[in-house]
Protein backbone atom coordinates (compact mmCIF):
# COMPACT_ATOMS: atom_id res chain seq x y z
CA UNK A 1 0.00 0.00 0.00
CA UNK A 2 1.41 3.33 -1.11
CA UNK A 3 0.02 6.70 -2.09
CA UNK A 4 0.44 7.97 -5.66
CA UNK A 5 -0.36 11.27 -7.34
CA UNK A 6 0.04 13.05 -10.66
CA UNK A 7 -0.78 16.60 -11.68
CA UNK A 8 -0.70 18.56 -14.92
CA UNK A 9 -1.55 22.26 -15.00
CA UNK A 10 -3.28 23.84 -17.98
CA UNK A 11 -0.85 26.75 -17.87
CA UNK A 12 2.44 25.35 -19.17
CA UNK A 13 4.19 28.56 -18.16
CA UNK A 14 3.39 27.79 -14.53
CA UNK A 15 6.18 26.48 -12.33
CA UNK A 16 4.40 25.59 -9.09
CA UNK A 17 2.93 22.11 -9.68
CA UNK A 18 5.23 20.87 -6.91
CA UNK A 19 3.42 23.05 -4.36
CA UNK A 20 0.11 21.25 -4.97
CA UNK A 21 1.81 17.87 -5.10
CA UNK A 22 3.55 18.56 -1.82
CA UNK A 23 0.28 19.65 -0.21
CA UNK A 24 -1.48 16.52 -1.46
CA UNK A 25 1.13 14.29 0.18
CA UNK A 26 -0.21 15.27 3.59
CA UNK A 27 -3.70 14.05 2.68
CA UNK A 28 -2.28 10.63 1.77
CA UNK A 29 0.42 10.42 4.47
CA UNK A 30 -1.52 7.61 6.17
CA UNK A 31 -0.79 5.43 3.13
CA UNK A 32 2.96 5.45 3.71
CA UNK A 33 5.38 6.94 6.20
CA UNK A 34 8.57 5.19 5.13
CA UNK A 35 9.60 7.54 2.29
CA UNK A 36 8.20 9.99 -0.22
CA UNK A 37 9.17 11.97 -3.27
CA UNK A 38 8.14 14.36 -6.04
CA UNK A 39 9.33 14.60 -9.65
CA UNK A 40 8.36 17.56 -11.84
CA UNK A 41 8.93 18.62 -15.42
CA UNK A 42 9.66 22.19 -16.36
CA UNK A 43 10.59 24.11 -19.48
CA UNK A 44 12.60 22.27 -22.08
CA UNK A 45 11.47 18.92 -20.69
CA UNK A 46 13.90 19.06 -17.80
CA UNK A 47 13.01 16.82 -14.86
CA UNK A 48 13.58 17.81 -11.25
CA UNK A 49 13.26 15.38 -8.38
CA UNK A 50 13.49 15.24 -4.62
CA UNK A 51 12.90 12.09 -2.60
CA UNK A 52 14.13 10.35 0.51
CA UNK A 53 13.27 8.40 3.65
CA UNK A 54 10.84 9.97 6.08
CA UNK A 55 7.51 11.72 6.14
CA UNK A 56 6.58 14.56 3.79
CA UNK A 57 7.32 17.34 6.26
CA UNK A 58 10.83 16.02 6.79
CA UNK A 59 11.77 15.17 3.21
CA UNK A 60 10.56 18.53 1.91
CA UNK A 61 11.54 20.59 4.93
CA UNK A 62 7.96 21.68 5.53
CA UNK A 63 7.62 22.72 1.88
CA UNK A 64 10.78 24.79 1.59
CA UNK A 65 12.31 22.39 -0.91
CA UNK A 66 9.47 22.61 -3.41
CA UNK A 67 11.07 25.76 -4.85
CA UNK A 68 13.80 23.44 -6.17
CA UNK A 69 11.16 21.56 -8.18
CA UNK A 70 9.85 23.93 -10.87
CA UNK A 71 7.42 22.71 -13.48
CA UNK A 72 3.86 22.61 -14.74
CA UNK A 73 3.41 18.86 -14.25
CA UNK A 74 4.68 16.17 -11.94
CA UNK A 75 4.06 12.98 -10.01
CA UNK A 76 4.46 12.09 -6.35
CA UNK A 77 4.69 9.01 -4.16
CA UNK A 78 4.41 7.95 -0.52
CA UNK A 79 6.14 4.67 0.25
CA UNK A 80 4.94 1.87 2.43
CA UNK A 81 7.51 -0.94 2.24
CA UNK A 82 6.49 -4.38 1.04
CA UNK A 83 9.00 -6.26 -1.07
CA UNK A 84 12.49 -4.78 -1.18
CA UNK A 85 14.31 -2.78 1.45
CA UNK A 86 13.99 0.53 3.27
CA UNK A 87 16.90 2.13 1.44
CA UNK A 88 16.36 5.68 0.26
CA UNK A 89 17.29 4.34 -3.18
CA UNK A 90 13.88 2.68 -3.21
CA UNK A 91 11.96 5.86 -2.50
CA UNK A 92 9.91 6.93 -5.48
CA UNK A 93 9.27 8.26 -8.08
CA UNK A 94 11.71 6.14 -10.12
CA UNK A 95 13.29 7.63 -13.22
CA UNK A 96 14.93 6.29 -16.38
CA UNK A 97 16.43 8.61 -18.96
CA UNK A 98 15.95 6.18 -21.86
CA UNK A 99 13.75 6.36 -23.71
CA UNK A 100 12.36 9.88 -23.55
CA UNK A 101 12.78 10.43 -19.79
CA UNK A 102 10.17 8.48 -17.84
CA UNK A 103 9.15 8.83 -14.18
CA UNK A 104 7.04 6.22 -12.37
CA UNK A 105 5.10 6.15 -9.08
CA UNK A 106 3.71 2.69 -8.31
CA UNK A 107 1.26 1.35 -5.74
CA UNK A 108 0.88 -2.41 -5.55
CA UNK A 109 2.93 -5.54 -5.91
CA UNK A 110 4.11 -7.70 -8.80
CA UNK A 111 3.92 -11.38 -8.07
CA UNK A 112 6.23 -12.48 -10.89
CA UNK A 113 9.20 -10.25 -10.01
CA UNK A 114 11.89 -12.98 -10.44
CA UNK A 115 10.70 -13.68 -14.00
CA UNK A 116 10.68 -9.96 -14.81
CA UNK A 117 14.17 -9.49 -13.41
CA UNK A 118 15.42 -12.37 -15.56
CA UNK A 119 13.73 -10.94 -18.65
CA UNK A 120 15.22 -7.50 -18.14
CA UNK A 121 18.66 -8.96 -17.62
CA UNK A 122 18.75 -11.68 -20.28
CA UNK A 123 16.60 -10.19 -23.04
CA UNK A 124 16.06 -6.47 -22.54
CA UNK A 125 19.58 -5.86 -21.17
CA UNK A 126 18.35 -3.17 -18.83
CA UNK A 127 20.05 -2.46 -15.52
CA UNK A 128 17.85 -2.70 -12.41
CA UNK A 129 19.37 -0.86 -9.50
CA UNK A 130 17.19 -1.83 -6.53
CA UNK A 131 15.12 -4.70 -5.15
CA UNK A 132 11.89 -2.81 -5.83
CA UNK A 133 9.33 -4.41 -8.14
CA UNK A 134 8.27 -0.87 -9.06
CA UNK A 135 11.59 -0.36 -10.82
CA UNK A 136 11.04 -3.64 -12.66
CA UNK A 137 7.70 -2.44 -14.03
CA UNK A 138 9.21 0.88 -15.07
CA UNK A 139 11.93 -0.88 -17.03
CA UNK A 140 9.53 -3.33 -18.65
CA UNK A 141 7.47 -0.36 -19.86
CA UNK A 142 10.54 1.62 -20.91
CA UNK A 143 11.85 -1.31 -22.92
CA UNK A 144 8.49 -1.76 -24.67
CA UNK A 145 8.34 1.95 -25.50
CA UNK A 146 11.91 1.90 -26.76
CA UNK A 147 10.99 -0.75 -29.32
CA UNK A 148 9.17 1.91 -31.36
CA UNK A 149 12.58 3.23 -32.44
CA UNK A 150 11.10 6.69 -32.82
CA UNK A 151 12.67 9.99 -31.90
CA UNK A 152 9.27 11.09 -30.57
CA UNK A 153 6.34 8.94 -29.50
CA UNK A 154 2.61 9.55 -29.55
CA UNK A 155 -0.22 8.39 -27.31
CA UNK A 156 -0.85 5.27 -29.39
CA UNK A 157 2.77 4.24 -28.80
CA UNK A 158 2.32 4.69 -25.06
CA UNK A 159 -0.84 2.60 -24.98
CA UNK A 160 0.82 -0.11 -27.08
CA UNK A 161 3.79 -0.19 -24.71
CA UNK A 162 1.41 -0.44 -21.77
CA UNK A 163 -0.32 -3.42 -23.40
CA UNK A 164 3.04 -5.21 -23.58
CA UNK A 165 3.66 -4.26 -19.94
CA UNK A 166 0.34 -5.79 -18.87
CA UNK A 167 1.20 -8.96 -20.80
CA UNK A 168 4.42 -9.39 -18.84
CA UNK A 169 3.49 -8.14 -15.36
CA UNK A 170 1.27 -10.04 -12.94
CA UNK A 171 -0.23 -8.68 -9.74
CA UNK A 172 -2.20 -5.68 -8.61
CA UNK A 173 -1.18 -2.09 -9.28
CA UNK A 174 -2.06 1.52 -9.82
CA UNK A 175 0.58 3.73 -11.45
CA UNK A 176 1.04 7.40 -12.21
CA UNK A 177 3.79 8.30 -14.66
CA UNK A 178 5.27 11.18 -16.60
CA UNK A 179 7.19 11.50 -19.87
CA UNK A 180 9.48 14.50 -20.03
CA UNK A 181 7.99 17.36 -22.00
CA UNK A 182 5.06 15.26 -23.20
CA UNK A 183 2.51 14.61 -20.46
CA UNK A 184 1.32 12.47 -17.57
CA UNK A 185 -0.54 9.18 -17.59
CA UNK A 186 -2.06 6.72 -15.17
CA UNK A 187 -3.16 3.11 -15.38
CA UNK A 188 -4.64 0.37 -13.24
CA UNK A 189 -4.48 -3.42 -13.15
CA UNK A 190 -7.15 -5.38 -15.00
CA UNK A 191 -8.84 -6.43 -11.74
CA UNK A 192 -9.06 -2.94 -10.19
CA UNK A 193 -7.34 -4.13 -7.02
CA UNK A 194 -5.48 -0.92 -6.19
CA UNK A 195 -7.40 2.40 -6.27
CA UNK A 196 -6.88 5.29 -8.69
CA UNK A 197 -9.07 8.37 -9.17
CA UNK A 198 -8.95 11.38 -11.52
CA UNK A 199 -10.34 14.86 -10.95
CA UNK A 200 -10.32 18.26 -12.65
CA UNK A 201 -10.57 21.94 -11.73
CA UNK A 202 -10.52 25.29 -13.54
CA UNK A 203 -7.05 26.74 -13.97
CA UNK A 204 -6.30 29.68 -11.68
CA UNK A 205 -3.89 31.28 -14.15
CA UNK A 206 -5.17 30.37 -17.64
CA UNK A 207 -8.68 31.41 -18.58
CA UNK A 208 -10.69 28.46 -19.84
CA UNK A 209 -7.92 26.03 -18.94
CA UNK A 210 -8.44 22.83 -16.95
CA UNK A 211 -5.99 21.26 -14.51
CA UNK A 212 -6.06 17.48 -14.05
CA UNK A 213 -4.92 15.32 -11.17
CA UNK A 214 -4.74 11.62 -10.29
CA UNK A 215 -4.66 10.28 -6.73
CA UNK A 216 -5.08 7.10 -4.73
CA UNK A 217 -7.93 8.65 -2.75
CA UNK A 218 -10.49 11.32 -3.57
CA UNK A 219 -9.68 13.34 -0.44
CA UNK A 220 -6.37 14.48 -1.95
CA UNK A 221 -8.25 15.81 -4.96
CA UNK A 222 -11.14 17.42 -3.11
CA UNK A 223 -8.96 19.33 -0.67
CA UNK A 224 -7.11 20.94 -3.57
CA UNK A 225 -10.28 22.10 -5.28
CA UNK A 226 -10.69 19.27 -7.77
CA UNK A 227 -14.07 17.77 -8.63
CA UNK A 228 -15.69 15.64 -11.37
CA UNK A 229 -14.11 12.54 -9.86
CA UNK A 230 -13.74 9.53 -12.10
CA UNK A 231 -12.36 6.14 -11.09
CA UNK A 232 -9.87 4.70 -13.54
CA UNK A 233 -11.36 1.39 -14.58
CA UNK A 234 -9.62 -1.98 -14.37
CA UNK A 235 -7.26 -2.40 -17.32
CA UNK A 236 -7.70 1.24 -18.31
CA UNK A 237 -5.10 3.94 -18.93
CA UNK A 238 -5.48 7.70 -19.23
CA UNK A 239 -2.95 9.96 -20.94
CA UNK A 240 -3.02 13.76 -20.63
CA UNK A 241 -0.69 15.60 -22.97
CA UNK A 242 0.40 19.12 -22.13
CA UNK A 243 -2.22 21.55 -23.42
CA UNK A 244 -4.47 18.53 -23.98
CA UNK A 245 -7.50 16.65 -22.72
CA UNK A 246 -7.58 13.23 -21.06
CA UNK A 247 -7.41 10.35 -23.51
CA UNK A 248 -8.90 7.14 -22.15
CA UNK A 249 -7.92 3.76 -23.50
CA UNK A 250 -8.83 0.22 -22.48
CA UNK A 251 -5.35 -1.29 -22.59
CA UNK A 252 -6.45 -4.84 -21.79
CA UNK A 253 -9.82 -6.45 -21.21
CA UNK A 254 -11.26 -5.97 -17.74
CA UNK A 255 -11.07 -9.35 -16.01
CA UNK A 256 -12.98 -8.26 -12.90
CA UNK A 257 -13.83 -5.19 -10.86
CA UNK A 258 -12.54 -6.28 -7.47
CA UNK A 259 -11.15 -3.53 -5.23
CA UNK A 260 -9.10 -4.62 -2.24
CA UNK A 261 -11.56 -4.74 0.62
CA UNK A 262 -8.82 -3.85 3.12
CA UNK A 263 -8.91 -0.30 1.77
CA UNK A 264 -12.37 0.08 3.31
CA UNK A 265 -11.59 -1.86 6.48
CA UNK A 266 -8.42 -0.02 7.44
CA UNK A 267 -6.25 1.88 5.00
CA UNK A 268 -8.32 4.59 3.36
CA UNK A 269 -9.40 7.76 5.11
CA UNK A 270 -13.10 7.82 6.10
CA UNK A 271 -13.68 10.98 4.05
CA UNK A 272 -12.64 9.19 0.85
CA UNK A 273 -14.83 7.71 -1.86
CA UNK A 274 -13.19 4.98 -3.96
CA UNK A 275 -14.84 3.05 -6.78
CA UNK A 276 -18.09 4.72 -5.86
CA UNK A 277 -17.99 3.43 -2.29
CA UNK A 278 -18.00 5.82 0.66
CA UNK A 279 -15.41 4.57 3.14
CA UNK A 280 -17.32 6.19 6.00
CA UNK A 281 -20.63 4.61 4.98
CA UNK A 282 -19.01 1.19 4.51
CA UNK A 283 -17.64 1.34 8.06
CA UNK A 284 -21.06 2.30 9.39
CA UNK A 285 -22.46 -0.76 7.66
CA UNK A 286 -19.69 -2.87 9.16
CA UNK A 287 -20.86 -1.70 12.57
CA UNK A 288 -24.45 -2.76 11.89
CA UNK A 289 -23.41 -6.22 10.76
CA UNK A 290 -20.84 -6.64 13.52
CA UNK A 291 -23.51 -5.80 16.12
CA UNK A 292 -25.69 -8.56 14.69
CA UNK A 293 -22.76 -10.95 14.96
CA UNK A 294 -22.19 -9.95 18.59
CA UNK A 295 -25.85 -10.73 19.34
CA UNK A 296 -25.52 -14.09 17.59
CA UNK A 297 -22.35 -15.11 19.47
CA UNK A 298 -23.12 -13.74 22.94
CA UNK A 299 -26.86 -14.18 23.01
CA UNK A 300 -29.31 -11.95 24.84
CA UNK A 301 -27.80 -12.52 28.28
CA UNK A 302 -24.25 -11.94 27.04
CA UNK A 303 -25.22 -8.64 25.43
CA UNK A 304 -26.97 -7.51 28.63
CA UNK A 305 -23.72 -8.05 30.49
CA UNK A 306 -21.83 -5.49 28.34
CA UNK A 307 -21.40 -2.16 30.11
CA UNK A 308 -19.67 -0.08 27.45
CA UNK A 309 -18.48 -0.12 23.81
CA UNK A 310 -14.96 1.25 23.32
CA UNK A 311 -13.24 1.61 19.93
CA UNK A 312 -9.56 1.06 19.32
CA UNK A 313 -8.87 4.42 17.67
CA UNK A 314 -9.11 5.61 15.03
CA UNK A 315 -10.15 3.44 12.10
CA UNK A 316 -12.77 1.56 14.12
CA UNK A 317 -14.40 4.66 15.64
CA UNK A 318 -17.21 4.78 13.08
CA UNK A 319 -18.10 1.09 13.31
CA UNK A 320 -17.90 1.08 17.11
CA UNK A 321 -20.33 4.00 17.36
CA UNK A 322 -22.84 2.08 15.26
CA UNK A 323 -22.32 -1.10 17.31
CA UNK A 324 -23.15 1.00 20.37
CA UNK A 325 -26.37 2.25 18.76
CA UNK A 326 -27.41 -1.21 17.61
CA UNK A 327 -26.75 -2.85 20.98
CA UNK A 328 -28.15 0.16 22.89
CA UNK A 329 -25.06 0.31 25.03
CA UNK A 330 -23.03 3.38 26.09
CA UNK A 331 -20.19 4.43 23.81
CA UNK A 332 -16.92 5.77 25.20
CA UNK A 333 -13.61 6.87 23.75
CA UNK A 334 -11.87 5.07 26.57
CA UNK A 335 -8.52 5.03 24.80
CA UNK A 336 -6.74 8.33 24.29
CA UNK A 337 -4.62 8.42 21.16
CA UNK A 338 -1.28 10.18 20.94
CA UNK A 339 -1.52 11.85 17.55
CA UNK A 340 2.21 12.26 17.24
CA UNK A 341 2.96 8.56 16.83
CA UNK A 342 2.99 6.56 13.58
CA UNK A 343 0.25 4.07 12.75
CA UNK A 344 1.60 0.96 14.48
CA UNK A 345 0.52 -1.47 11.80
CA UNK A 346 2.76 0.03 9.14
CA UNK A 347 5.83 0.29 11.33
CA UNK A 348 8.50 -1.93 9.75
CA UNK A 349 9.16 -4.39 12.56
CA UNK A 350 7.34 -6.51 15.14
CA UNK A 351 9.24 -5.12 18.14
CA UNK A 352 8.72 -1.56 16.94
CA UNK A 353 4.97 -2.17 16.61
CA UNK A 354 4.73 -3.77 20.04
CA UNK A 355 6.70 -1.05 21.79
CA UNK A 356 4.77 1.75 20.13
CA UNK A 357 1.29 0.54 21.12
CA UNK A 358 1.51 2.06 24.59
CA UNK A 359 3.18 5.12 23.19
CA UNK A 360 0.23 5.47 20.86
CA UNK A 361 -2.66 4.67 23.23
CA UNK A 362 -3.47 5.10 26.89
CA UNK A 363 -6.54 3.81 28.73
CA UNK A 364 -8.67 6.05 30.95
CA UNK A 365 -9.31 4.11 34.15
CA UNK A 366 -12.69 5.76 34.69
CA UNK A 367 -14.01 4.17 31.49
CA UNK A 368 -12.80 0.65 32.24
CA UNK A 369 -12.85 0.11 35.99
CA UNK A 370 -15.20 -2.70 37.09
CA UNK A 371 -16.85 -2.82 33.67
CA UNK A 372 -17.52 -5.49 31.04
CA UNK A 373 -15.98 -3.89 27.96
CA UNK A 374 -16.60 -4.65 24.29
CA UNK A 375 -13.56 -3.43 22.37
CA UNK A 376 -14.07 -2.85 18.64
CA UNK A 377 -11.11 -2.84 16.25
CA UNK A 378 -10.90 -2.85 12.46
CA UNK A 379 -8.97 -6.13 12.30
CA UNK A 380 -6.63 -8.48 14.12
CA UNK A 381 -3.46 -9.25 12.17
CA UNK A 382 -0.53 -10.52 14.23
CA UNK A 383 -2.27 -10.03 17.55
CA UNK A 384 0.60 -7.95 18.96
CA UNK A 385 -1.41 -4.74 19.14
CA UNK A 386 -4.57 -6.52 20.29
CA UNK A 387 -2.78 -8.25 23.16
CA UNK A 388 -1.29 -4.99 24.40
CA UNK A 389 -4.66 -3.26 24.15
CA UNK A 390 -6.40 -5.98 26.14
CA UNK A 391 -3.63 -5.76 28.74
CA UNK A 392 -4.13 -2.01 29.05
CA UNK A 393 -7.88 -2.51 29.45
CA UNK A 394 -7.32 -5.00 32.28
CA UNK A 395 -4.71 -2.78 33.92
CA UNK A 396 -7.31 0.01 33.87
CA UNK A 397 -9.66 -2.22 35.84
CA UNK A 398 -11.88 -3.91 33.23
CA UNK A 399 -13.77 -6.81 34.78
CA UNK A 400 -14.18 -8.58 31.44
CA UNK A 401 -12.85 -7.83 27.95
CA UNK A 402 -14.55 -8.96 24.73
CA UNK A 403 -12.70 -8.15 21.51
CA UNK A 404 -14.68 -7.65 18.27
CA UNK A 405 -13.12 -7.32 14.81
CA UNK A 406 -14.77 -5.56 11.86
CA UNK A 407 -12.89 -7.94 9.56
CA UNK A 408 -12.96 -11.74 9.40
CA UNK A 409 -9.96 -13.80 10.57
CA UNK A 410 -6.87 -13.02 8.48
CA UNK A 411 -5.42 -16.40 7.60
CA UNK A 412 -3.42 -15.88 4.39
CA UNK A 413 -0.76 -13.39 3.25
CA UNK A 414 -1.60 -10.33 1.22
CA UNK A 415 0.09 -10.38 -2.17
CA UNK A 416 -0.96 -7.12 -3.82
CA UNK A 417 1.00 -4.48 -1.95
CA UNK A 418 -0.02 -4.72 1.70
CA UNK A 419 2.58 -6.25 4.00
CA UNK A 420 0.29 -7.96 6.50
CA UNK A 421 2.54 -10.83 7.56
CA UNK A 422 3.59 -14.34 6.66
CA UNK A 423 1.05 -17.05 7.57
CA UNK A 424 3.13 -18.10 10.56
CA UNK A 425 2.89 -14.57 11.98
CA UNK A 426 -0.87 -14.27 11.49
CA UNK A 427 -2.64 -14.93 14.76
CA UNK A 428 -5.68 -16.54 13.09
CA UNK A 429 -3.59 -18.98 11.04
CA UNK A 430 -4.58 -22.50 12.11
CA UNK A 431 -6.17 -21.20 15.34
CA UNK A 432 -9.73 -21.24 16.66
CA UNK A 433 -11.54 -18.24 18.14
CA UNK A 434 -10.87 -19.72 21.56
CA UNK A 435 -7.15 -20.01 20.79
CA UNK A 436 -7.02 -16.40 19.64
CA UNK A 437 -8.90 -15.12 22.70
CA UNK A 438 -6.48 -16.97 24.95
CA UNK A 439 -3.47 -15.61 23.02
CA UNK A 440 -4.54 -11.98 23.37
CA UNK A 441 -5.86 -12.56 26.92
CA UNK A 442 -9.46 -11.63 26.03
CA UNK A 443 -12.54 -13.36 27.45
CA UNK A 444 -13.92 -13.77 23.95
CA UNK A 445 -13.13 -12.76 20.36
CA UNK A 446 -15.82 -12.05 17.77
CA UNK A 447 -15.15 -11.75 14.04
CA UNK A 448 -17.20 -10.27 11.23
CA UNK A 449 -18.37 -12.76 8.59
CA UNK A 450 -16.81 -12.35 5.13
CA UNK A 451 -20.20 -12.21 3.41
CA UNK A 452 -21.28 -9.44 5.77
CA UNK A 453 -18.07 -7.50 5.17
CA UNK A 454 -18.59 -7.63 1.41
CA UNK A 455 -22.20 -6.57 1.79
CA UNK A 456 -21.21 -3.67 4.06
CA UNK A 457 -19.07 -2.27 1.24
CA UNK A 458 -21.36 -2.89 -1.71
CA UNK A 459 -24.34 -1.43 0.16
CA UNK A 460 -22.33 1.77 0.69
CA UNK A 461 -22.32 2.48 -3.04
CA UNK A 462 -25.31 3.94 -4.88
CA UNK A 463 -23.96 2.22 -8.02
CA UNK A 464 -22.71 -1.04 -6.59
CA UNK A 465 -23.59 -2.95 -9.76
CA UNK A 466 -20.19 -2.12 -11.31
CA UNK A 467 -18.31 -3.90 -8.50
CA UNK A 468 -18.20 -7.60 -9.42
CA UNK A 469 -16.41 -8.74 -6.27
CA UNK A 470 -13.65 -7.76 -3.83
CA UNK A 471 -10.09 -8.90 -3.40
CA UNK A 472 -10.42 -10.95 -0.19
CA UNK A 473 -7.62 -13.51 -0.52
CA UNK A 474 -6.30 -12.74 2.97
CA UNK A 475 -9.49 -14.18 4.45
CA UNK A 476 -10.13 -17.19 2.22
CA UNK A 477 -6.98 -17.86 0.19
CA UNK A 478 -8.75 -17.22 -3.13
CA UNK A 479 -6.84 -14.47 -4.93
CA UNK A 480 -7.93 -12.57 -8.02
CA UNK A 481 -4.89 -13.54 -10.06
CA UNK A 482 -3.16 -16.84 -10.71
CA UNK A 483 -0.17 -17.31 -8.41
CA UNK A 484 3.19 -18.34 -9.92
CA UNK A 485 4.67 -21.54 -8.54
CA UNK A 486 7.02 -20.86 -5.63
CA UNK A 487 5.71 -17.34 -5.12
CA UNK A 488 4.85 -17.73 -1.45
CA UNK A 489 8.33 -19.05 -0.69
CA UNK A 490 9.77 -16.03 -2.48
CA UNK A 491 7.39 -13.73 -0.59
CA UNK A 492 8.42 -15.11 2.80
CA UNK A 493 12.07 -14.53 1.94
CA UNK A 494 11.72 -10.99 0.66
CA UNK A 495 8.80 -9.37 2.48
CA UNK A 496 9.78 -7.31 5.48
CA UNK A 497 13.50 -7.90 5.03
CA UNK A 498 15.37 -4.67 5.75
CA UNK A 499 18.86 -5.10 4.49
CA UNK A 500 21.00 -2.27 5.78
CA UNK A 501 24.08 -2.90 3.68
CA UNK A 502 25.92 -5.50 1.68
CA UNK A 503 29.49 -6.43 2.51
CA UNK A 504 31.56 -6.56 -0.65
CA UNK A 505 34.17 -9.30 -1.01
CA UNK A 506 34.58 -9.64 2.73
CA UNK A 507 36.23 -6.22 3.03
CA UNK A 508 35.16 -3.25 5.12
CA UNK A 509 33.31 -1.73 2.20
CA UNK A 510 29.61 -1.17 1.60
CA UNK A 511 27.80 -1.38 -1.72
CA UNK A 512 25.85 1.87 -1.94
CA UNK A 513 22.47 1.77 -3.67
CA UNK A 514 21.78 5.05 -5.44
CA UNK A 515 20.96 6.40 -8.86
CA UNK A 516 24.62 6.82 -9.73
CA UNK A 517 27.19 4.08 -10.28
CA UNK A 518 26.33 1.05 -8.17
CA UNK A 519 29.72 -0.63 -8.12
CA UNK A 520 31.32 2.06 -6.03
CA UNK A 521 32.29 1.10 -2.50
CA UNK A 522 32.71 3.62 0.25
CA UNK A 523 34.50 3.38 3.60
CA UNK A 524 32.34 1.70 6.17
CA UNK A 525 31.13 3.88 8.99
CA UNK A 526 28.73 3.00 11.83
CA UNK A 527 26.26 5.65 10.70
CA UNK A 528 26.25 4.33 7.15
CA UNK A 529 25.75 0.76 8.26
CA UNK A 530 22.97 1.52 10.72
CA UNK A 531 20.93 4.28 9.15
CA UNK A 532 19.57 3.99 5.60
CA UNK A 533 19.05 7.74 5.50
CA UNK A 534 22.80 8.16 5.35
CA UNK A 535 22.95 6.25 2.10
CA UNK A 536 21.97 9.16 -0.10
CA UNK A 537 19.95 8.67 -3.24
CA UNK A 538 21.27 11.53 -5.35
CA UNK A 539 18.30 12.70 -7.31
CA UNK A 540 18.18 14.22 -10.73
CA UNK A 541 20.06 17.53 -10.87
CA UNK A 542 21.64 16.58 -7.51
CA UNK A 543 18.71 17.51 -5.31
CA UNK A 544 19.44 15.21 -2.38
CA UNK A 545 18.91 15.15 1.36
CA UNK A 546 21.23 17.56 3.10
Amino acid sequence: MCGILALILADTDASDASADLHESLYYLQHRGQDACGIATCGSGGRIFQCKGNGMASKVFDDGKRTVDLPGYMGIAHLRYPTAGTSSSAESQPFYVNSPYGICFAHNGNLINAPALRSYLDQEAHRHVNTDSDSELMLNVFANALNETGKARVNTDDIFSALKKTYERCQGGWAVTAMIAGFGIFAFRDQYGIRPLIMGSRPSSTLEGGIDYMFASESIALRQLGFSNFQDILPGQAVFIQKNGQPQFHQVVEQKAYSPDIFEYVYFARPDTIMDGISVHRSRQNMGVKLANKVKEILGEEGVKEIDVIIPVPETSNTAAAVVSEQLRKPFSNGFVKNRYVYRTFILPGQKARQKSVRRKLSAMESEFKDRVVLLVDDSIVRGTTSREIVSMAREAGARKVIFASCAPPIIYPHIYGIDLASPQELIAHEKTRSDIAKHINADDVIYQDLADLKAACTEASPDHQKITDFEVGVFCGKYQTDIPEGYFDHLNESRGTKRKATVVNGTNKVLVANSGPVNVSTPETPALMENPENRQDISIHNIANS
